[in-house]
């Protein structure tokens, strides 16, 4: 355990044996959950240089482009935090300089480790929001806690999504395999819904198969007579099983976010593959005043409330080892990661 650079970044490590998980101090991404056996780390790192979010500027930096989302592409990595918002600040919110997804993403934490625990704790100043991180090694588990408290006088209604995205070599076109026990999904753009799994004949499996000019955003309802949900993504070239499990009462909604080469803009240029897999408390990236008025989707509620001068933690684990298939459910799960 300690600190290192990881991609042009500071981050701390804890590390055994198997795993190595590295934690940007600026962001708080966890931008690395490595095997150290297949020396495979799912997660993705951009294919542009990294840099610490407070060192971005809009003269000095328009390789990330001139938007609300430009800071936050300076800097993401891995699995970044939505908090209190998931998607784009409104124009009011960005013109007074508030950045995609939320201050979690860009802002520097305080960050306290030991052998195999991290705990990263950042204030977020406009949320009126306190929030802390703690990471911990339990053999091919990650297991992380996190806590948000609410500092202000007034209930808040807020968005919370763990954006995970994974990226190459894990993630390969025609190879690696999703399961995720979904029910309705709503296609971002179009707004068309669709029953879950899409276009698979097998039961919560999807093959990430899109072609390079495609992308786009689906959200899922994950399962609401199962009190954990999930995803497993599997590479059959590496055997490498990588997932997430929570608590489904935490965060109901899936997102499923592809890029595959499309956005032509700085940075993107082109020349991107990726896939999120965004589990939240809101089903889709939005302004946080359009998140309001939607209110609910599929009957379930688009955002989480937090009551004045209170916290919430929740509780959720990352995997990773290898398999000779991706399983069909939790209980498979537990043959590779027991409880």
């Amino acid at each position: 355990m300690g600190w290192a650079t990881f991609h042009n970044r500071r981050t701390a490590q804890i590390e055994d044996g198997r795993l190595r998980v590295s934690v940007t101090q600026e962001g708080g991404h966890i931008a690395e959950i490595l095997h150290k056996a297949t020396g495979v780390s799912p997660l993705w790192v951009p294919p542009w240089p990294s840099i610490e979010p407070s060192t971005y500027s809009l003269a000095k930096h328009p390789e990330y482009g001139a938007d609300a989302e430009s800071k936050l592409l300076s800097g993401i990595m891995g699995h970044n935090l939505c908090l209190d918002l998931f998607g784009g600040p409104s124009p009011e919110e960005a013109a007074a300089g508030m950045t995609v997804h939320g201050e979690g993403s860009v802002q520097p934490y305080k960050i306290a480790l030991t052998d195999r625990d991290i705990t990263a704790a950042c204030s977020l100043p406009a949320a009126q929001l306190e929030f802390e991180r703690h990471i911990r090694l339990d053999g091919p588990r990650v297991l992380i806690t996190e806590t948000v408290e609410n500092v202000s006088i007034l209930d808040r209604p807020i968005a919370w999504t763990q954006h995970v995205t994974l990226g190459p070599p894990f993630l390969e076109k025609g190879s690696t395999q999703f399961r995720a026990p979904g029910t309705k999904g709503r296609t971002l753009g179009n707004s068309r819904d669709f029953e879950w799994p899409r276009g698979s004949r097998n039961e919560d499996l999807q093959v990430y198969t899109k072609e390079p000019s495609s992308g786009g955003f689906d959200t899922v309802l994950m399962d609401p007579h199962r009190d954990r949900a999930f995803f497993f993504a599997f590479s059959p070239k590496t055997k490498v099983l990588f997932g997430y499990v929570w608590n489904r009462s935490d965060f109901p909604w899936l997102g499923i976010w592809e890029e595959n080469y499309n956005r032509k803009q700085p940075p993107w240029n082109g020349r991107t593959l990726t896939r999120g897999m965004e589990f939240g408390a809101s089903p889709i990236p939005e302004s946080r005043r359009k998140m309001i008025e939607r209110n609910s989707l599929f009957g379930m509620p688009c955002y989480r409330w937090i009551p004045a001068k209170t916290k919430v933690t929740v509780d959720y684990f990352a995997f990773i080892t290898t398999a000779d298939s991706i399983p069909n459910s939790l209980e498979e799960l537990q043959v590779h990661i027991p409880a």
